[in-house]
């Protein structure tokens, strides 16, 4: 059995499974609806649900509160179809790009602080990935699980594609990564994935938000914009507990050097004696709000733990924010395996 979803304001059908969900049956007929974590937990592929019925399936609370469902809205990562439906959201064009699975080569690794490695992956010779600058790669595990990762460098610099990694105690794979991995270890990715990526369609003052790790993919779209001279004004707000936390602070302080156009502001909410720390404090989201207090000429791309997204997300539009302003992707981690009993 399928059902017709029916996408609007674009007018746009394409026919769902009764196991798949409203973005999985969008992305196959090739309508890029936003998306960011696909399990729920970001709110980025929240949508309207005009006519017809779903099966909401499962989903993080703070993702999509009772109000929205009672107002219609779902989240379309999560969503099945119970009927044909009609759905309200936004499409963003990404072009042709389609997602492939590639043998990638650890070329190297750089630990870039205790507990963040920079991981640099070769493709095969004949081979490049084209992503949009932001975008995300997923490897694929030979449990048949998967581990998605942003990309920190540019697509112009892909030579090497750059994931930065943070370790999880109990995470499988960073945990095989930091300790185990050999040397020109051989992985497979999937690629590219994920709606976070720069728009080239506005001139309006940029606002980027990155919590740890979530600097990477922001780190690839300034890059980009570097190289292809883009001008637009950007302040980069990175937040972490400590200062060991900001793990290459020397690279953005290079970029408000050498451009004008580019700020940067570090905010620490736990910095330590030994930081010796004379800049900004607290949560990163709340300093965003304190420099400026009337959002709504700006556009936000914000990356990192998804409580620290949802709660940029909602008070950013208090002070003003546009709906459609607000670019995100949330990092949700896998589980931590946790041990079984030492026998006694």
């Amino acid at each position: 059995m399928t059902y017709q979803i029916t996408i609007q304001p674009s007018g746009h059908t394409c026919s769902a499974k009764v196991y798949e969900t409203v973005l999985e049956s969008a992305l196959e007929a090739g309508f890029n609806i936003p998306y960011g974590c696909r399990n729920g937990a970001c709110g980025s592929c929240k949508g309207k649900i005009l006519s017809g019925e779903v099966d909401y399936g499962d989903y993080a609370s703070s993702a999509l509160s009772e109000d929205e469902k009672a107002a219609g809205k779902a989240l379309f990562c999560c969503a099945r179809p119970l009927s044909d439906l009609t759905v309200e959201c936004r499409e963003v064009i990404i072009g042709t790009i389609v997602p492939r699975i590639l043998p990638a080569r650890v070329e190297r690794k750089q630990q870039l602080s205790h507990d963040v490695m920079a991981l640099f992956l070769k493709l095969p010779s004949n081979e490049r990935l084209q992503f949009m600058a932001g975008q995300y790669v997923e490897f694929l595990l030979k449990d048949g699980k998967r581990r998605a990762f942003s990309l920190a460098n540019a697509p112009h610099a892909d030579n090497l594609l750059e994931l930065h990694l943070r370790l999880i105690p109990g995470g499988v794979f960073t945990e095989y990564v930091f300790n185990e991995m050999p040397d020109k270890a051989i992985l497979r990715i999937e690629g590219p994935f994920g709606s976070f990526y720069y728009r080239d369609n506005s001139d309006k003052p940029m606002v980027m938000v990155a919590g740890g790790t979530g600097f990477a993919p922001i780190k690839g779209i300034i890059e980009h914009m570097i190289h292809n001279n883009i001008k637009r004004e950007v302040t980069l707000y990175w937040g972490a507990r400590a200062g060991a936390d900001l793990y290459m602070p020397e690279l953005p302080e290079a970029w408000a050097k050498e451009y004008p156009h580019i700020k940067f502001i570090p905010v620490l909410s736990d910095a330590v004696a030994e930081d010796h720390w004379q800049g900004r404090t607290g949560l990163v989201h709340q300093a965003v709000l304190d420099d400026i207090v009337d959002l709504s000429a700006y556009e936000v791309y914000c990356c990192g733990a998804p409580a620290m997204v949802e709660v940029a997300h909602a008070s950013f539009q208090q002070a003003g924010l546009p709906e459609d302003a607000f670019y995100s992707d949330a990092f949700n981690y896998a589980k931590p395996v946790t041990p079984p009993a030492a026998a006694v």
